[in-house]
């Protein structure tokens, strides 16, 4: 694919687009001019949902009540609960269901950061047929709402990110934004702005759809079931112990892995591309989220397979994308020049980019 733009495309003629204009926290708008990148990304590619909306501005007055979920505090607080009884249970567990376990975290990650993430929420990349159902089926593993619904709250998170639209708001702090606002009931605003997204590519996938047609059933299989059975049957593994390790300590850990980047990823780490959005690069979080933890780069650059200017270094999900390519099951991955990440980052970064 070509460069997305030349060096010289950022000249001081082209008009504001919004697309990286951000509210400060006094309340007034750091608009910068910029290319309208999404113009030149071809292939007939229109995505503009997950660019942030500067237009929008969070109402005045007091704040909604908090209305707590509270099936959703005891079956999470169970969770967690097992999930740390079920680090006791690792020496008595055999070699194989250990890494079993560490598979099924790897297979329900991917189902996440390049199915729900990369592929249908920021649409980066193309993905056959085959591809879309193995994603669509680890999706499922991971048990983090289906693929149309992560896909909406996500798009809704960049184009609202930080303010009351957002579903995990992160200036409301770490636990919000971490595992908080699956607990308590949604900003109305980010169910009015979500019913205003489009969303008709997601529906026209017959994939997407028909995974959430039966997701319930898909999730007690793939999540529980299937890492259940197959250390159980295959070699002996008592069945408590398959079920509290591959199935619901895997699963904490993967929900808590993803959650680190809605939270630590927006407060913790570096801003080389843009410093005036909360997002961060958080080496920490590359490790555990398999590469989704170059945050400053991926909101400014939302577009991109990789989410990051360094392929598939530290980038678990990039090199799963790049073999896929390779295999011929992925394609049209879009990418940002050299020349553009240079550029804004001497524009719009934090100076970190100059020391490493």
């Amino acid at each position: 694919m070509p460069a997305l733009l030349s060096s010289e495309a950022l000249s001081p003629e082209f008009s504001t687009t919004g697309a990286f204009a951000h509210e400060t926290q006094n309340g007034s708008v750091n608009a910068e001019k910029t290319h309208p990148i999404y113009d030149d990304l071809g292939s007939g590619t229109d995505m503009t949902d997950d660019v942030f909306d500067e237009t929008y501005r969070e109402k005045e007055g007091p704040k909604p009540v908090t209305r707590y979920v509270w099936r959703n505090i005891i079956l999470m607080a169970l969770l967690h609960l097992s999930g740390l009884y079920s680090i006791c249970l690792i020496p008595s567990a055999k070699p194989l269901t250990l890494l079993w376990a560490l598979l099924c975290f790897v297979l329900s990650g991917l189902g996440i950061t390049a199915g729900a993430h990369r592929l249908w929420s920021h649409r980066s990349y193309k993905a056959t047929l085959p591809l879309r159902i193995f994603l669509a089926i680890i999706n499922s593993m991971a048990f983090q709402n289906d693929i149309y619904e992560w896909a909406r709250d996500h798009r809704a998170h960049h184009k609202f990110s930080e303010t009351d639209a957002d579903p995990h708001n992160a200036s409301r702090g770490f636990f919000f934004s971490h595992i908080g606002w699956l607990l308590v009931r949604k900003h109305p605003d980010v169910i009015e702005k979500g019913k205003k997204l489009d969303l008709s590519d997601l529906k026209s996938d017959k994939v997407v759809m028909f995974q959430r047609r039966y997701y319930k059933a898909s999730v007690v299989i793939m999540c529980f079931l299937i890492p259940s059975f197959v250390p159980w049957y295959y070699w002996g593994e008592s069945f408590y112990n398959s079920f509290l390790i591959a199935a619901i300590l895997r699963y904490t850990v993967i929900l808590n892995a993803t959650w680190l980047v809605n939270s630590a990823a927006h407060m913790y780490g570096n801003r080389p591309y843009d410093k005036h959005i909360n997002p961060r690069e958080n080496h920490f979080v590359v490790f555990g989220a398999l590469g989704e933890g170059f945050h400053n780069y991926h909101h400014t650059f939302p577009f991109d397979y990789s989410t990051s200017e360094f392929g598939a270094r530290w980038n678990f999900t990039t090199g799963f994308i790049d073999f896929m390519r390779y295999l011929g099951l992925a394609s049209d991955c879009k990418k940002v020049s050299k020349e553009i990440i240079l550029s804004r980052k001497i524009r719009t970064g934090d100076g970190s980019h100059k020391t490493g």
